[in-house]
């Protein structure tokens, strides 16, 4: 687009209008041309003598009775007059009638599109004009000029100067708008039209050769700060988490003589934190001290991205002490198929068997006997590096079968299970949830919406934090579950469960069908602590007390399971609240601490009530709850305990009303919403 508007040469479009109608150009007279300007100047002149004369003979004379009331100098009745310019296009000019009875020429905006010559009429025009008055013929002009003295010539006489200041002949240098902007200015409305040469040049004048970047932490508010200021602005930056990387947290200190986080990095310099961005914000300095610090690449010696890796990279995580053991009887055992019990047993050794290899081909000094080789053989499956084939605890020397974990046939299933077992000595429970934590809060910081309630999964499966996290899963395999507390067992399972849900819409995707569904929540599994435990273990076994799920006619568990002895001994139905199954109804994702998860379950519920979860009509004397209250009906107890029990997660005025509903002994009915299964991308 150019800075004016381009006339196209096309005849047709240009022709004159009958009735709001075009008419076509064959029904034009070959011999009939428009009136040129001496013709416009004539009409003009006559009908300004007639003007003045009628003045002096009635100076009082009232408008004619027929005519509508305006004020003094407003247009009163018009007719158009079409001539040519040199180029061969139509210039509407208009002859309107004044209050005073006189004519005065109305040239169109000089931005509206010039209307063209019907074919066969071509007559020569004036140059053309740049500015809102349209071009005229200068010998006309100075004929009007010589036969008119009053205001109105000397008005064109003043535009003609300004023609010529802006003519074809002016300096291209001084002339006005030279930015090569169109401005239209319309009433109420102003639209400014950029070249797009101009436009591809301000994009690169803003595009950064180097790179910010910044250190932080999880479930940090001025981190979090400091990546909404970027977000906002459109800049790019890597950002580095210590919790997630920890190897990167002695080069912060390095770098900045602290571990404290925020810390921005405009290429290898640093920059400062929150306080450091705000005050050059608010000093209007960030785009220029932006421009000069990143307008050349970033130097290799600048804070590098995370890359794939490990963590403790010189540190390994040491080694456990029975592995040697292991590694011998992975060798030595006959591992083979059995039959007991009418059932074929696979990739199963005997309780003999094992003790048999102990005592023969292990040197363990003089005092061994075969009573230390059974010792020996309850720390192995204590540290679940074998399992007893029908889930008894205790290793006994006899025709009792066992099965090494890799070996186990829910293996192919668990997600955080890499070729073989993981023969690091087990972390504490408690250590392994706080870093899934950590690391599930930063994906989440960086690759979910503001209030958690989308999620980018394409995004997560492609990151960095992603594979740290699935690398660490892998120690969950071994995991002592036995030493947690009940409010921890809360916090760990509710965490994992939600991770689980994330790691599994990326592994395998969302289920979009019941069957996908229940095959989504019971067979992408994670073997934790020696055992199987998929996402409807988690809810319905371990949360929820080995309840059933809806819909369904066995328990999670069956009798005998060692998984009971993990599950929570207390149903807390605020556990909906705080599980995301990564739907568009469900509860946005969230982690839990050990310390405060009975507090912040309790924020989720009334977050989630405020955000939707229930809607009370008065009128109707009903109230609508979200359907997960309808499946798990069970954990909240009868319709009118549920209305009780809302009261304390509602806010004040649903409170009043429910307290209204329930005082008053009428009835109440529960009516459930629909429930949104898409998924929440």
């Amino acid at each position: 687009m150019g800075s004016e508007v381009e006339q196209k040469e096309n005849p047709r479009k240009c022709e004159k209008t009958v009735n709001g109608k075009i008419p076509d150009t064959e029904s034009y007279p070959s011999h009939q041309s428009l009136p040129d300007m001496e013709d416009i100047t004539d009409a003009i002149t006559k009908k300004e003598n007639a003007a003045e004369k009628e003045d002096q003979n009635d100076t009082h004379a009232s408008p004619s009775p027929s005519s509508s009331p305006r004020k003094s100098g407003e247009d009163h009745a018009s007719r158009a007059l079409d001539y040519n310019n040199e180029d061969g296009k139509i210039i509407n000019t208009y002859l309107r009638t004044n209050s005073y009875g006189q004519e005065r020429v109305l040239q169109p905006h000089s931005q509206l599109p010039k209307p063209e010559i019907p074919p066969g009429i071509l007559q020569k025009a004036p140059p053309p004009r740049n500015d809102d008055v349209s071009s005229l013929d200068m010998p006309a002009i100075g004929k009007l000029i010589r036969e008119k003295s009053n205001g109105w010539s000397s008005a064109i006489l003043k535009r003609l100067s300004s023609l010529k200041d802006s003519g074809p002949g002016s300096d291209p240098d001084t002339t006005p708008n030279r930015n090569r902007v169109t401005e239209f200015s319309l009433s109420g409305l102003k639209v400014v039209v950029k070249l797009k040469n101009e436009e591809v040049e301000e994009e690169q004048r803003f595009t950064m050769k180097g790179r910010i970047s910044f250190f932080s932490r999880s479930n940090c508010r001025d981190c979090t700060a400091v990546r909404r200021f970027l977000r906002e602005r459109g800049l790019k930056f890597v950002e580095i988490n210590v919790d997630v990387f920890p190897e990167r947290e002695k080069e912060l200190i390095d770098r900045t003589g602290s571990s404290t986080v925020p810390q921005v990095f405009f290429n290898e310099k640093l920059f400062g934190g929150l306080v450091a961005l705000n005050s050059l914000r608010n000093s209007g300095m960030l785009e220029q001290r932006l421009r000069d610090a990143l307008s050349v690449s970033c130097p290799a010696h600048a804070p590098a991205p995370p890359v794939y890796g490990f963590d403790n990279l010189e540190e390994e995580d040491p080694t456990d002490e029975l592995v040697p053991i292991v590694r011998f009887l992975r060798q030595r055992l006959p591992i083979q198929d059995r039959l007991m019990k009418m059932k074929i047993i696979k990739n199963c050794f005997s309780g003999t068997e094992l003790v048999d290899s102990l005592v023969q081909q292990l040197d363990l000094g003089k005092d061994f006997t075969r009573f230390k080789a059974i010792e020996i053989g309850k720390h192995l499956l204590k540290r679940h590096f074998i399992n007893h084939v029908f889930g008894e605890n205790d290793l006994l020397d006899g025709d009792h079968f066992y099965r090494f974990l890799e070996h186990e046939p829910f293996i192919p299933k668990c997600f955080n299970f890499h070729t073989a077992t993981n023969d690091s000595k087990p972390k504490p429970a408690v250590a392994i949830c706080q870093r899934l934590t950590k690391i599930m809060s930063a994906i989440l910081e960086s690759y979910a919406s503001d209030d958690r309630q989308h999620v980018d999964y394409a995004a997560i499966s492609k990151s960095e934090e992603f594979r740290r996290y699935v690398n660490m899963t892998q120690d969950l395999q071994r995991v002592n579950l036995i030493e947690l507390s009940e409010n921890e067992k809360l916090a760990f399972f509710i965490n994992l469960y939600n991770a689980m849900v994330i790691h599994a819409i990326i592994r395998i995707g969302c289920p979009e069908g019941v069957i996908d569904r229940r095959s989504f929540y019971s067979n992408f599994m994670y073997v934790v602590g020696g055992d199987p435990y998929s996402l409807n273990n988690i809810k319905n076994g371990i949360l929820r007390s080995n309840r059933r799920s809806p819909y369904s006619l066995m328990k999670p568990f069956a009798a005998g399971d060692r998984r009971l002895e993990v599950a929570v001994i207390k149903v807390n139905p605020l556990i909906h609240f705080g599980l995301c199954n990564g739907t568009k109804s469900s509860p946005k994702v969230r982690l839990f601490s050990f310390q405060g998860v009975e507090d912040e379950l309790r924020c989720a519920a009334r977050e989630f009530f405020e955000n939707g979860g229930v809607e009370i009509d008065l009128e109707k004397r009903t109230v609508y709850l979200t359907r997960m209250i309808k499946w798990f009906n069970g954990d909240f107890g009868q319709e009118r305990e549920i209305l009780k029990w809302l009261i304390n997660y509602v806010d004040a005025n649903k409170a009043g009303l429910l307290t209204h509903l329930l005082g008053d002994s009428g009835p109440v009915s529960i009516s459930y919403q629909n429930f949104d299964s898409s998924i929440n991308s």
